[in-house]
């Protein structure tokens, strides 16, 4: 498949800053995106100009505009064209890949899955190819500019798997060996990380400079974004958060660490505390379908780590005080059923006088983290930094 260099490769650092304000915040007025970047008009109107003719940015109408409803000259704000590029984002389990093509502002346009089989590098190399093919397939105009991919494990300089285990996998080059299948740029994240960067861009955290992701699924995950910058350090990937002390009476997780958030919150600790109480083994919704129909056995458990995991939220803003907390993960369904529960234990463990917690529970869906990864080759192409 041969890459489709995007037109953003050839501006400027102050084109790319223009545009890329408006690809973030857009469309915005000439006037207000002026402000923003704290340029004089001509300053702008040189720079926006370039924009415009090789179609990079396009003028658009606003409806909203006082000017155009009354006859006057509309402000005719600037907005890119999300079509104008196009991107492969994969979320990679051990059992399943799933892949979403989208657009500019990683909104998207098909999806696409298929089983993991054969963990061997090269196999799943051909398994990957094979869903970027399948998204692709029909569409002419969605010519693929880079690829993401996402994974739950430790990254390496955006090409190197150093950690999945959920592979078995140590020091894989996936990123190199995919690029030289695919003839297109490639780059690798943690998926969680990935998540982060779409939501801060393109979602739940795009009107806020500082929020942070908690995650339930097999494990509990946290990301957190601080002067809209995304915290990544040597040890993202590895879970930490997961063994946050919680209660040390609770039960202990795979690796020994007694009450700890796995250990209280993860869908597999949820099932095994119903599994030991009921006497019979149940899936994790039906736990919760217990719990809400006031199953005394399954409300006691889902209300306990509902308040184990109001106590880890308020732990975190407590020391992180970011403007916004976004809950989601393939068992986020925890925080829902357990809701009332979890803001009271959230209020019950900050200060009487803390200002109120802005909880945004986001539905889980695997093309969720798909979209993740395509936001993280998004950003690598518009910075111009793609491995």
């Amino acid at each position: 498949m041969p890459a489709t260099p995007s037109r953003w490769t050839e501006l400027s650092v102050s084109e790319r800053r223009v545009a890329l304000e408006v690809l973030v915040h857009g469309p915005l007025a000439r006037t207000e995106l002026a402000q923003r970047l704290e340029l004089s008009t001509p300053s702008l109107t040189r720079l926006t100009k370039p924009l415009i003719d090789t179609g990079v940015l396009h003028e658009v109408d606003d409806p909203t505009d006082p000017a155009a409803r009354n006859g006057g000259r509309p402000l005719q704000p600037l907005d890119v064209d999300p079509g104008l590029d196009h991107f492969v984002g994969i979320k990679l389990t051990g059992t399943r890949a799933f892949a979403a093509l989208t657009d500019l502002r990683a909104e998207i346009v098909h999806a696409a899955d298929l089983p993991v089989e054969d963990h061997r590098p090269e196999a799943v190399v051909e398994l990957l190819a094979r869903l970027v093919a399948q998204v692709s397939e029909g569409r002419p105009d969605a010519c693929v500019c880079a690829v993401g991919v996402g994974l739950g494990g430790i990254v390496r300089e955006d090409v190197r798997v150093g950690r999945a285990p959920f592979l078995g996998w140590r020091d894989v080059d996936l990123g190199v060996l995919l690029r030289e299948r695919l003839g297109l740029p490639v780059v690798l994240a943690n998926d969680l990380d990935a998540l982060m960067e779409a939501e801060h861009w393109f979602g739940a955290g795009r009107d806020v400079s500082d929020f942070v992701a908690l995650t339930i699924g097999a494990a509990v995950g946290c990301g957190l974004v601080v002067h809209d910058r995304l915290v990544h350090g040597r040890d993202s990937g590895l879970g930490l958060l997961g063994h946050f002390a919680l209660d040390p009476l609770g039960p202990a997780c795979p690796d020994g660490h007694r009450g700890c958030a796995n250990a209280l919150l993860s869908m597999d600790a949820i099932q095994t505390q119903a599994a030991l109480a009921s006497g019979r083994a149940l899936t994790y919704d039906e736990v919760l379908d217990l719990a809400e129909a006031a199953d005394p056995i399954a409300d006691q458990i889902v209300g306990n780590a509902a308040r184990a995991f109001g106590v880890l939220i308020a732990d975190v803003v407590n020391i992180a005080q970011p403007q916004r907390v976004v809950l989601t993960g393939e068992g986020i369904r925890l925080a829902e059923v357990g809701w009332d529960r979890l803001v009271a234990s959230i209020r019950e463990h900050r200060n009487p006088e803390a200002s109120d917690v802005d909880l945004l529970l986001v539905k889980d869906d695997p093309t969720l983290w798909a979209r993740g990864a395509a936001a993280v080759a998004i950003q690598r192409t518009v910075l111009a930094t793609l491995p």
